[in-house]
């Protein structure tokens, strides 16, 4: 046996990828950066793949299982993101698979009916959320979660309004950097953008409040549930971990014309946060000449050198941060 690690799968091995993970009830992720094939001769008995930090994909020949080719694939993942400097790794699968996982040192952070989500790090979670101040607050205390790609006048309104409800507000930015401004520069312009309200603490999300763009569905029969399907780990992760950290009793989101993805999710988050103890309240959208205000309109007009329009739409903390990058022009 031998096993070889690609970036690349030409279009006879991207075949014999796909119809191995159908064999084993699992459907081919575009999303992956390598992946490893695990070769009795020329017979593909065991795969996986990895997309940055996410393991992904991992699958074994049936006729082949209980010969320790997933330790196989897993060591040779490990090794490929440890040669990249990525120590921190995570992995989604099946709940029936905890088992499997864990004898290989990973150990569970959440998990639903439908989805398990592990690290290799024990306690990585906790670990993460100690290094932020306990929440001394004992009046109410909200959150809001956000991207703010960038952080624009309908977020700083948002923000605004969340903490005139609460005595003490924490925003969560994203900290995975899938987004057109860096997870620094969102992380910094929140911060600037917010400076001025009281009771507002500015957080990286860290690692753990991943975003439907990453959240795998290879794993998943019913597909047509999928928001809902990462939303109940988002919040099992929120309840368990983040609301307890930092005391936190309701969760504010903005109300989503747009993107009935997000306004699918929203729902989710309203219908299930209250069997944890937690209020969800939705906040209008500020709208801007009749349409509410949203960062990929922003981004649009950034593309398109509208400086005028773009400074509309933001506050002046982030049209000075996108002038002192470099992003903006100024104005003659």
């Amino acid at each position: 046996m031998y096993i070889e690690i690609l970036d690349h799968l030409n279009k006879t091995k991207l075949n014999i990828w796909t119809d191995f993970l159908k064999k084993s009830s699992l459907e081919p992720d575009p999303l992956v950066d390598r992946t490893a094939l695990l070769w009795d001769s020329e017979t593909l008995v065991a795969a996986g793949s990895r997309y940055g930090n996410i393991l992904k994909c991992i699958a074994v020949d049936e006729s082949y299982q209980g010969e320790g080719l997933t330790a196989s694939v897993i060591t040779a993942l490990k090794n490929d993101a440890f040669s990249e400097g990525i120590r921190h790794l995570f992995l989604y699968t099946k709940p029936k698979n905890k088992m499997i996982f864990e004898d290989l040192f990973f150990y569970t952070i959440a998990q639903t009916d439908d989805v398990l989500l592990m690290e290799n790090q024990k306690n990585g979670i906790e670990n993460f959320l100690a290094t932020f101040p306990d929440n001394n607050i004992t009046g109410k205390t909200g959150c809001m979660v956000m991207n703010c790609n960038p952080f624009t006048k309908g977020h700083l309104y948002l923000a605004e309004t969340a903490a005139k409800e609460c005595e003490k507000l924490y925003i969560f930015v994203v900290s995975e950097d899938k987004s057109t401004f860096s997870a620094q520069d969102r992380l910094e312009m929140v911060k600037r953008g917010t400076a001025h309200i009281k009771g507002v603490t500015v957080l990286p999300s860290g690692p753990y409040l991943i975003s439907a763009a990453t959240f795998p569905t290879y794993f998943l029969k019913d597909k047509e549930n999928t928001e809902e399907i990462k939303c109940l780990l988002d919040i099992e992760i929120f309840s368990r971990y983040y609301s307890k950290k930092f005391k936190i009793s309701t969760r504010f989101v903005g109300t989503e014309p747009l993107s009935p993805s997000t306004a699918k999710y929203n729902a989710a988050l309203k219908s299930n946060l209250s069997k944890y103890g937690i209020e969800l309240k939705e906040i209008p959208r500020l709208k801007c000449s009749g349409s509410p205000i949203s960062a990929s309109m922003v981004r649009s007009l950034i593309d398109n050198g509208n400086v005028q329009k773009v400074k509309e739409l933001l506050p002046y903390t982030t049209y000075e941060y996108l002038l002192d990058k470099g992003i903006l022009n100024q104005e003659g």
